[in-house]
């Protein structure tokens, strides 16, 4: 393939922890050195680059001297507390050798959820960035107890991308793209070189976590995907061991590119369609996956079930008859009204409520498609 970083102007680079620690000798510095360079030479080409790191638990528990195997939450935070200063002190002798100031921001889930903080991390970023920082980006893990069980950098990477509007997300790992099945359990899998938009056939090609240093696999990898894409940020997955990984890309290594979305959504659509914990679901009929297509509110009327507790102002998913996530939106209801009046024409709901209560159960403005509905409205009405 031809160099795909061409044409991007900002872009977020996440490296795994397997690029950058090794578990008996550190911290690979020649290859560090070597992306420095990369870094380097991007910016001086008028790139903007940001960077989610991840390695702080890998590196702590070497420097600590923890033994192998699974880590207790307190022993993992401990290590991390450990590594990310260590890890910072690295980024920043290397892009110091260039003349680059490196800026560290932690980041929990929280952090990207939530509306205030969301947009407080996005204005702290793009000032590092106007400024000719590279921000350095990660989890908070030494007090984020739900990303160190169960949270990945691939998907956190994707926030920020969509956060800053990034042109390009590259996924540096331990694969050099998607393939029809993991390749470790099946030799003859056949790479995917592009893939135009994320179906749930691309979905079902994911595999799991593949090593104790990475928590990530390539389902987080997909699930980034479709975070970037719908976004308007194309994505990149493509093997980052080789040393000067970045350059490695443009001269057409072997990668996996995801196209974005031809239809870029707003600001406040992307933070919607980007939320890694949704509140619950609300189930609807396919009229009202029809009338969702064509970019109308979804109404009481449409909703056949409710799942979950969740209050006014959450974020749900909006499943179809088939239980596939179509969009997912803020909702207007909390979950004791939402199941009162799910099915009811809007001349029904002030009956049921003994209050006048609101026409839509998910404002259209408070909603964002699911990119492969179109696949599914195909088969649920036969017409593209």
């Amino acid at each position: 393939m031809s160099n795909l970083l061409a044409g991007h102007r900002r872009i977020v680079v996440k490296v795994g922890s397997a690029l950058l620690v090794d578990r008996e000798r550190g911290l690979k510095r020649t290859w560090l050195e070597s992306f420095g360079e990369d870094i380097a030479r991007l910016k001086e080409e008028g790139r903007e680059i940001l960077v989610v790191s991840s390695g702080a638990i890998a590196l702590g528990r070497k420097l600590l001297k923890m033994p192998g195997g699974p880590l207790r939450l307190e022993e993992s935070q401990a290590a991390a507390a450990v590594g990310q200063i260590a890890l910072s002190r690295t980024y920043c002798e290397i892009f110091g050798r260039h003349g680059i100031e490196t800026g560290q921001i932690l980041l929990t889930l929280g952090d990207t959820e939530e509306r205030r903080r969301y947009l407080n991390a996005r204005a702290t970023i793009g000032t590092l960035i106007g400024l000719g920082a590279v921000p350095v980006i990660n989890e908070n893990d030494t007090v984020a107890t739900s990303e160190i069980r169960y949270g990945d950098n691939d998907r956190l990477a994707a926030r920020v991308a969509t956060m800053v509007d990034a042109d390009l997300l590259v996924l540096l790992s331990d694969v050099d793209g998607l393939y029809t099945a993991p390749p470790a359990l099946q030799p003859d899998a056949r790479h995917i070189p592009l893939v135009e938009q994320i179906t749930p056939q691309i979905e079902a090609m994911a595999g799991s976590a593949g090593s104790e240093l990475s928590r990530g696999g390539m389902k987080t990898k997909i699930d980034a995907g479709k975070i970037a894409t719908a976004s308007g940020s194309a994505m990149i997955i493509t093997a980052g061991h080789r040393l000067y990984p970045l350059t490695a890309i443009e001269r057409g290594e072997r990668a996996t590119l995801f196209r974005a979305s031809g239809n870029p959504v707003t600001a406040r659509k992307r933070w919607i369609a980007g939320h890694l914990n949704t509140a619950g679901r609300l189930l609807v009929d396919a009229g009202a996956v029809q009338a969702l297509a064509a970019g109308k509110s979804l109404l009481p009327a449409g909703v056949v079930g409710v799942e979950g507790e969740f209050e006014r102002g959450d974020t749900l998913v909006i499943a179809g008859p088939d239980g596939h996530e179509v969009a997912r939106g803020i909702v207007a209801y909390d979950a004791a009204e939402a199941r009162r009046v799910a099915g009811l024409r809007s001349s029904e709901i002030t009956e049921a409520l003994g209050y006048e209560g609101r026409s839509a159960m998910v404002h259209r403005d408070d909603l964002v498609m699911d990119l492969n509905v179109d696949d599914r409205r195909e088969a649920a009405f036969g017409t593209a």
